[in-house]
């Protein structure tokens, strides 16, 4: 019987096959055959599960993931301040209107807001805390140390203008124009003196010795006297009351009147200016200015203006306190003092070249 069924089990799947595939009239259009899977090379074997590997943390209790710590927990952090905190800054638009700039000036406190009043606490102390502890002897000395070192400096000046020769038409002659200070930031001792002369030892010059306060940063009042040296023995004395400063655009300015004995009013203006053109090379025009309020025949002027002098002189810095120089100087007497130098014989105008040093020390 076995072996019958084994004989026809090929006959059934052959029959089998054949009535699956006779459905030609209503199947579908042939598709191209379908590649059969490969066979599984482990079909038929009995594949036991595969082994997990153990959880290194299997019956641990993990809990929730923890979050990174803050560097910062628990420290109060304060927000900085604004630095333009109460400035009004609705002026920065140009053409709008702001206010004063909260910075300090050096002339007043006008830039600055108003500041509140001491508390009167402030000012109930002692005059000098220090004195409690180190002594009113010792801190009245150390004060005084201090008020010298910085508030009462005394210097010591000597100023060479010029000390030059000038050359006109074969004359020859030479010039000074020195002077001299000693004293602290305020108050000053000045001496000045120029003058001219030639080189056969004649010279005739003046010498002043004034008195000089400082009022305000950039001017100082002088007053003091004046002592004329002549070689033909008029020397007449002059009260002096004058102004020395530095005016704008940087221009030196020495202006002063002088009335002698005889009741006589003169006046000059000198003023000068240092351009540089390098850091040792320097241009300095100066004019010069004199003024009479009445006729002084016995010295040679005439009412108003009578005389002026302008020139430019280049000098080389070799150091700062020595600078050689060479330049040229226009001069020519004026008004009624020109009319007194023509009759007594002599030139009213002069163009004259110069050599000279201007030096301090």
């Amino acid at each position: 019987m076995i072996r019958l069924m084994s004989a026809l089990a090929p006959l059934l799947l052959a029959a089998g096959a054949a009535s699956a595939q006779d459905h030609s009239q209503h199947a579908p259009p042939a598709r191209p055959p379908v590649q059969a899977p490969a066979a599984d090379p482990h079909a038929g074997h009995v594949m036991p599960a595969p082994t997990r590997t153990a959880d290194p943390h299997a019956g641990h209790d993990m809990g929730a993931p923890a979050q990174a710590t803050d560097p910062h927990a628990g420290h109060a952090m304060s927000a900085e301040p604004d630095p333009h905190a109460g400035h009004d800054m609705s002026g920065a638009s140009p053409g709008s209107s702001m206010g004063p700039p909260d910075v300090p000036t050096s002339a007043d406190d006008e830039g600055r807001p108003r500041q509140p009043p001491l508390p009167p606490a402030a000012l109930s102390g002692p005059t000098h805390a220090a004195d409690a502890i180190w002594g009113t002897d010792r801190m009245t000395g150390a004060r005084d140390i201090l008020r010298r070192e910085n508030g009462d400096v005394r210097a010591t000046a000597v100023i060479v203008d010029r000390l030059e020769a000038g050359f006109d038409d074969g004359e020859e002659g030479w010039t000074w124009d020195l002077a001299g200070w000693t004293g602290g930031d305020i108050n000053r001792f000045w001496w000045k003196s120029e003058g001219e002369g030639d080189f056969d030892g004649e010279a005739e010059g003046e010498v002043q010795a004034l008195y000089s306060r400082a009022i305000s940063p950039f001017w100082d009042v002088q007053a003091g006297v004046r002592q004329d040296l002549r070689e033909d023995g008029e020397d007449p004395t002059h009260l002096v009351l004058g102004l020395q400063g530095l005016a704008p655009y940087w221009w030196e300015v020495d202006a002063a009147a002088f009335l002698s004995t005889e009741g006589d009013l003169t006046a000059r203006v000198e003023a000068e200016y240092d351009q540089r053109i390098t850091q040792r090379l320097i241009l300095q025009p100066r004019v010069e200015i004199e003024a009479s309020a009445s006729d002084i025949p016995e010295l040679g002027l005439g009412s108003g203006l009578t005389h002026i002098e302008a020139g430019l002189r280049l000098r080389f810095e070799i150091v700062k306190e020595f600078a050689p120089y060479v330049g040229v100087e226009w001069s020519r007497e004026l008004g009624d003092t020109a009319d007194l130098t023509r009759i007594l014989g002599g030139e009213p105008e002069h163009t004259r070249l110069v050599i000279g040093l201007k030096a301090w020390f």
